[in-house]
């Protein structure tokens, strides 16, 4: 089959999916932020495993997981109550400077048609129905975006619980999947966890510092509420690239109304120096090469899975990507080529999926086998069964360096 016609069925087909996931985008992203949520603190369960039962770890990972998610959704409430109560204070210095704008566009033959509050105090008395209803609509739209919002949060929590639990028994079944059928997809799955708790923990890393930046900034200009603005600009920076966006408009409103204008370009400025520098610069490379892609990539894939995936999408685009890199290009021997063009390090383009499941696979067994061999109690024949096996792995030259020189390891 020509190249070209794959290539448009490729494309063909991706759109297809695309619209049968809109229907249930809120339950597949619901369920994604969960897996996400899970591989981040399953390290903790599986040293916690090692001391204490497994369901009991289990039960502690799943407590840590829903305070992670509780802490995330009451920073957001709190900074939003906060912004919702101080900004009343602030209603006059509103309406002055609303009112120098407005004469300085008068003077200066600027329509200010939309700045003009006239026009709006004239129309509340001549209310009819259609603007009743209008209004009712409006009041209906912000109900249902709140109801879901819950409902997005509940079945995030529900399928969350159930993923804790089957949690239990994960490494034995990615064992059994790597042993004893496809060692190539066992070998994505773990690609994907490890790059995607690495890219956790660089975004989050990165918000810390992005916060105490913007903290001492706003403190030293004299801003009120610096402590809500640094919080605000942490939780928007797990939103690629337009989290800084988000993040710089409250507060440079805020030094405009309770301090001056010079203050308020100040914090344009020293938002855009700590923050484009890290966020924009220094954060992504660290993110790329965490998940593997150039920020290019990530850029785009915040574009894309915000269609997909719906507001989730906005957070869940660099995980999600990783995971569709992993399972349809890194895998696969035909695909790698993609690599070249898309992924931190292009020389993985070259890299045989199949020898890295096998590097794999043998390093478990290795590991297994070692802890046989010296493992008290064992039976004699047992002991002496996995050292010859143990001698032969390790004396293999098959299993040795590629021809670069380099053994291949998983690089994400």
């Amino acid at each position: 089959m020509p190249r070209a016609l794959v290539i448009l069925l490729g494309a063909a087909s991706v759109f297809l999916i695309i619209q049968g996931i809109e229907p249930i985008q809120s339950t597949i992203a619901s369920a994604f932020m969960a897996l996400n949520l899970v591989l981040v603190v399953w390290p903790v369960q599986r040293a916690l495993a090692r001391h204490i039962p497994r369901f009991l770890a289990s039960f502690v990972a799943g407590l840590l997981t829903i305070a992670i998610l509780v802490a995330l959704i009451w920073s957001i409430g709190w900074t939003i109550a906060a912004l919702v109560q101080e900004l009343p204070n602030y209603g006059g210095k509103f309406i002055a400077l609303r009112d120098q704008i407005l004469d300085f566009a008068t003077a200066n033959h600027i329509d200010t048609s939309w700045l003009d509050m006239t026009k709006l105090l004239e129309s509340i008395g001549g209310l009819n129905v259609s603007t009743i209803v209008s209004a009712l609509q409006n009041v209906f739209q912000v109900v249902s975006g709140v109801t879901g919002v819950a409902t997005i949060l509940m079945t995030v929590v529900m399928i969350l619980i159930f993923m804790i639990i089957d949690s239990a028994g994960f490494a034995e079944r990615m064992e059994r999947l790597g042993e004893r059928h496809n060692p190539t997809v066992a070998w994505g799955l773990s690609s994907f966890a490890n790059g995607t708790r690495r890219y956790w923990v660089v975004t989050t890393v990165f918000g810390f510092a992005v916060a105490l930046c913007n903290w001492v900034l706003l403190k030293a200009l004299g801003v009120p509420m610096p402590e809500v603005w640094a919080l605000m600009s942490f939780v928007t920076n797990f939103i690629p690239t337009i989290g800084f966006l988000i993040g710089i408009v409250p507060p440079t409103i805020m030094a405009l109304l309770a301090n001056d204008p010079l203050t308020a370009l100040w914090v344009v400025i020293g938002y855009c120096v700590f923050n484009v520098v890290l966020q924009v610069f220094v954060q992504p490379k660290f993110s790329g090469d965490a998940v593997g892609i150039t920020p290019t990539v990530a850029v785009l894939s915040l574009l894309i899975w915000a269609y997909v995936l719906g507001p989730l999408g906005t957070v869940l685009a660099i995980p999600a990507t990783l995971f569709v890199k992993t399972m349809l290009i890194d895998i696969d021997p035909n695909a790698r080529w993609l690599n070249a063009l898309i992924a931190s390090n292009p020389r993985t383009s070259d890299q045989d999926p199949e020898r890295l499941s096998n590097l794999l696979a043998r390093s478990k067994r290795i590991r297994k086998l070692t802890a046989t061999v010296y493992k008290k109690g064992s039976k004699s024949e047992k002991g002496q069964a996995a050292a010859s096996e143990l001698a032969t792995l390790t004396d293999d030259p098959s299993q040795g360096p590629d021809d670069s020189g380099t053994t291949q390891a998983p690089l994400n």
